[in-house]
């Protein structure tokens, strides 16, 4: 890893795998660190929060208008910030102290929950109320995301990083498991409003956690000078490094085409099952079962490697198209199941590798492109999916999502394997076929044998 600060101080490592062999290790290891506990345990509160609005919003929308592509617009929303303004929050996050911009950007997410559960709850809530409270959330996660990303190394330092990374996944999705849950009872019993409300409320977790944290104990990380051109140093940086430019790329595909879970599985109950708001909670919470077996797998492994990144990606978009041809709720469940287990495996494995590779003075601007490209496709993505799925129907559109996956790993998979000097080698092993990536020495010498 590189100590410098500029785009050239270090040269790139093998394309093809971006560590060495991988280890295992504890799988919560990176919990013996007291700052990065506070962290974990707040974040666990304040992420249940999050799905369980994430569920009503979604729910609240498709109650207010009858389209899947309304939802559509409203996850675009959400994202459309990082897409505009996503590297210049990396920019910021390289030059600030992270403790103070997550409590700025803590506080700032709870409110915006709040002022959704007064509209909410006072009878007043219109369509456009749910567009704005989603827009500003994602101004306010153009900052928060990069911060958080590059915050987790000044709190466990280079050698827990990446079962952080993998634990911190673990978190989101272990929220998931209960936050959906939860917004479903709420939802058919007292009203939406009431999760928005215990969403604002929840980030006062975070927010104790951040302000108890012993700031001797943080890894001190070199903060980037203000000055003129950094936006397009680091895009520099990120060009000149085949180990971080396409493992962005393949996540931007996915991130654009694959992940629109709330227009698909919304559509799923509605349309498809002919169910109600608790069988979507149903859904999101099955997905995050197989999400959290994938992210505690990735936490006992020490590295990550590109060729996992690869395969995973190619076997997430596979099932996708499996599952949209689903014959029944049940089936379409169990294979939610292994969609999220795969899904987990593809995000935690690309976000370790990328930050592992890259300096630590240039990781905000870095992970802002990162979560940038990851998710703020979302709005050039969702309100197409979420046509598609209107028009040809939820079962067309998923398959078109796990489509376009499947060929961008493919893609992505032969370009890192050349830039590495592999090639795909197909055969028969035992009386079954046999697909593997081999050196080109190796396959020159057997010729020349």
């Amino acid at each position: 890893m590189s100590t410098g600060n500029g785009a050239d101080s270090a040269p790139a490592p093998a394309a093809h795998d971006s560590t060495s062999a991988p280890t295992k290790t504890n799988m919560f290891s990176s919990l013996k660190v007291r700052n990065y506990r506070l962290f974990f345990t707040g974040q666990v509160i304040s992420n249940t929060g999050t799905w369980m609005q994430r569920i009503a919003q979604d729910w609240l929308v498709l109650s207010l208008t009858g389209s899947s592509a309304a939802v559509g617009i409203t996850t675009a929303l959400q994202f459309l910030p990082m897409l505009l303004f996503g590297l210049y929050g990396g920019v910021l996050v390289d030059r600030l102290p992270k403790r103070p911009v997550l409590l700025f950007t803590q506080c700032a997410m709870g409110l915006t929950g709040l002022a959704l559960a007064g509209l909410t709850l006072s009878g007043h809530v219109q369509v456009w109320h749910v567009y704005l409270t989603a827009f500003a959330l994602g101004l306010v996660t153009v900052v928060d995301n990069p911060a958080r990303q590059s915050f987790v190394s000044e709190m466990v330092g280079p050698g827990q990083l990446q079962n952080a990374v993998s634990l911190n996944s673990a978190n989101f999705q272990s929220a998931r498991l209960i936050g959906p849950a939860v917004a479903g009872l709420l939802i058919t019993g007292v009203g939406t409003g009431w999760a928005f409300l215990l969403n604002g409320l929840s980030f006062a977790a975070p927010i104790a956690g951040l302000l108890l944290m012993r700031a001797r104990e943080l890894h001190q990380i070199e903060r980037a000078p203000r000055g003129k051109g950094q936006l397009r140093e680091g895009l520099r940086y990120v060009a000149g490094r085949p180990e971080l430019v396409w493992p962005i790329v393949l996540i931007g595909f996915i991130g654009t085409f694959g992940f629109n879970f709330p227009v698909w599985l919304s559509a799923f109950a509605d349309d498809v099952f002919q169910a109600g708001a608790g069988t979507y909670s149903m859904f999101n919470t099955v997905l995050a079962v197989g999400s959290l077996a994938g992210a505690l797998l990735a936490a006992r492994r020490g590295t990550s490697r590109l060729r996992l990144l690869v395969m995973a990606a190619l076997s997430f978009g596979v099932l996708e198209v499996v599952a949209a041809m689903a014959p029944s709720l049940w089936i379409f469940s169990g294979l939610l199941v292994l969609i999220g287990m795969v899904s987990l495996t593809v995000n935690v494995t690309a976000n370790s590798s990328v930050q592992m590779a890259t300096d630590p003075a240039m990781r905000g601007r870095v992970m802002s492109l990162f979560m940038m490209v990851f998710t703020g496709g979302t709005p050039l993505g969702a309100p197409l999916v979420g046509w598609v799925t209107d028009t040809y129907g939820a079962r067309v559109g998923f398959a078109a999502g796990g489509i376009v996956s499947a060929a961008a790993a493919v893609a992505v998979g032969l370009i890192l394997a050349r830039l590495g000097g592999l090639r795909l080698s197909v055969g028969w092993h035992r009386g079954h076929p046999h697909v593997r990536f081999v050196p080109r020495e190796r396959e020159q010498l057997a010729a020349a044998a």
